[in-house]
């Protein structure tokens, strides 16, 4: 029951959210900000879904900084939030998870603009920022591949929405460190949150169906694998694009400009 409660409620709040935001728009127009066109579109996450994300966040980014907390501040909190999900998931308790990993997503984006409105924004906290990134996707794939430990299909796919994580992070790093622009491509790290998240808080939902309806058990995983699904095909299918667009590209660079990795990297 906890578990159902806190999926319905997260679900509530996402719908209490798109109706303020509707109001704004009947009243004032849609909202636009600049770092939410510069990030680009994507067929996955509209881009008014990305708007009104940032426009629902910048109360809650002014909150942190009336509050006096700072952008690492933030950070570290979203990675200890993230591995409380991940030990919610591991021990089966998806509702929980995803009400947390939400919840660490929100200040996965709360960091950056706390930084960038107090004028505090550094290369360091880009590295804090990009390893909690990580970990947070671990601790939460981890926990769903130990509680589906018994099952090969759930654990091969839970691998391969693994897989397509880290690869598309890393051909955006490798494309940094080499100097190229990488083709922004799909599965970037908020449209996983959202996918992985949603798969999650549908999993106490479906398995209430499945109960109350006498299907058979693998409904109520079925929104979890779905999500696991749909990052691992198309996350490594944009990381395997991501990296030959900036193989061709390093290609076209003056020598004196790419620096090879040593084998050790």
């Amino acid at each position: 029951m906890v578990d159902l409660a806190c999926s319905l409620a997260l679900f509530a709040c996402v719908l209490a959210i798109a109706a303020a935001y509707g109001v704004h728009v009947a009243r004032t127009g849609y909202a636009w900000h600049a770092r939410v066109e510069r990030a680009g579109r994507s067929p996955l996450l509209g881009m008014g879904v990305q708007q009104m994300g940032y426009w629902a966040m910048r109360p809650a980014a002014r909150a942190c900084i009336a509050l006096g907390w700072s952008a690492n501040a933030i950070s570290w909190a979203s990675l200890v939030l993230a591995a409380a999900a991940g030990t919610a998931l591991a021990f089966g308790r998806f509702g929980v998870g995803a009400a947390l990993s939400a919840v660490s997503s929100v200040c996965d984006a709360l960091d950056g603009m706390v930084a960038r409105e107090t004028g505090t924004a550094s290369n360091a906290g880009e590295v804090l920022d990009a390893t909690v990134d990580r970990y947070a996707e671990l601790f939460f794939i981890g926990g769903v591949a130990y509680a589906a430990r018994l099952d090969p299909v759930a654990l091969l796919l839970a691998f391969a929405a693994a897989a397509g994580a880290v690869m598309v992070s890393y051909a955006t790093a490798k494309a940094e460190a080499l100097r190229v622009e990488a083709p922004r491509g799909v599965m970037r790290r908020q449209e996983r949150a959202v996918y992985l998240v949603l798969g999650a808080a549908l999993v106490p939902i479906a398995a209430a169906a499945a109960v109350r309806w006498a299907l058979p058990t693998w409904v109520g995983w079925a929104p979890m694998l779905a999500a696991f699904g749909l990052v691992g095909v198309l996350g490594n299918a944009s990381a395997v694009y991501r990296l030959r667009v900036v193989a061709d590209r390093v290609v076209l660079q003056p020598r004196h400009r790419v620096a090879r990795s040593s084998p050790a990297q």
